[in-house]
């Protein structure tokens, strides 16, 4: 089964074309589990599987499994992954139209290795939500919706990281966010940037990046009023993404992120 290996601002997926490989949709939950372990697999955040278009309006389909299995809605850094595997796979041209769970999303290669994307608009906003003690923004991309708890704290990076990790852990299955949620931890460090970390549902740890996570991060500061909404720069650990949307009177639409793409290798498993 071949495969390629990418990821987005260091959130790394494994990619596989179903239009030419033999998977069954059936056992893809499992294969995630496999391919994405550290330690017996290839290591990723999440498997990501391209699949031919249930309508007529997209070029082709992904689905995206988180690395616990689970199915995701949709990965922000993963559909700008998978739009420039389109593109270089001969899928679609330079800009494109992508099926996921959560809804359509385009992508547009500005580089070689630079790619934006639409994303979801927000279907729920709620910019004070009480969970465990804390006042999080709650932001949900798409419908169905990808679940956001935004948290301002502008010490996060000096916390210890097992502490911040406990608290994530703990705002992930708040019985505020019914469906669980992404929680991002947010510093304001400058005019239209902010540094961020989030603690990933599905993943059950931090991850290096988190493509939603932004997007869902410059809504709620932009309707807080802390961000203009334009090219707002979101430095994450593994590297610095960018958002611009539209808001008005307490909604945000035309959500786009632009950030750098990586092929790290591809290869064939034998024995999986």
């Amino acid at each position: 089964m071949r495969f390629s290996k990418m990821h987005g601002a260091g959130n790394d997926f494994v990619v596989i074309n179903t239009i030419e490989e033999d998977v069954s949709l059936s056992s893809a939950s499992c294969l995630a589990r496999t391919l994405c372990s550290r330690r017996t697999g290839i290591g990723a955040d999440g498997l990501m599987l391209v699949a031919p278009a249930e309508g007529r309006n997209a070029d082709y389909r992904l689905l995206f499994y988180n690395s616990d299995g689970s199915l995701g809605e949709m990965c922000g850094n993963g559909a700008r992954c998978i739009a420039r595997y389109g593109y270089e796979h001969g899928l679609a041209g330079e800009s494109q139209r992508i099926e996921t769970t959560a809804g359509l999303v385009t992508g547009e290669r500005i580089s070689r290795t630079l790619y934006r994307i639409r994303l979801n608009d927000p279907s729920v906003i709620d910019l004070h939500r009480s969970a465990e003690g804390c006042d999080c923004a709650y932001i949900e991309l798409g419908d169905p919706g990808i679940p956001h708890a935004v948290l301002i704290k502008d010490d996060w990076d000096r916390v210890p990281e097992d502490e911040l990790r406990t608290l994530g852990k703990k705002l992930r299955h708040s019985p505020a966010f019914p469906k669980g949620a992404n929680v991002s931890f947010v510093k304001l460090i400058g005019k239209d940037e902010v540094k961020a970390v989030t603690y990933e549902r599905g993943v059950e740890d931090f991850t290096l990046a988190c493509g939603t996570g932004c997007g869902s991060i410059v809504t709620a500061l932009a309707l807080k009023g802390l961000v203009s909404g334009k090219n707002v720069k979101v430095s994450m650990p593994g590297g610095e993404l960018f958002v611009t949307l539209t808001h008005e009177s307490g909604t945000a639409h035309d959500v786009y992120l632009t950030g750098p793409t990586c092929v790290v290798f591809e290869g064939e498993t034998k024995e999986i």
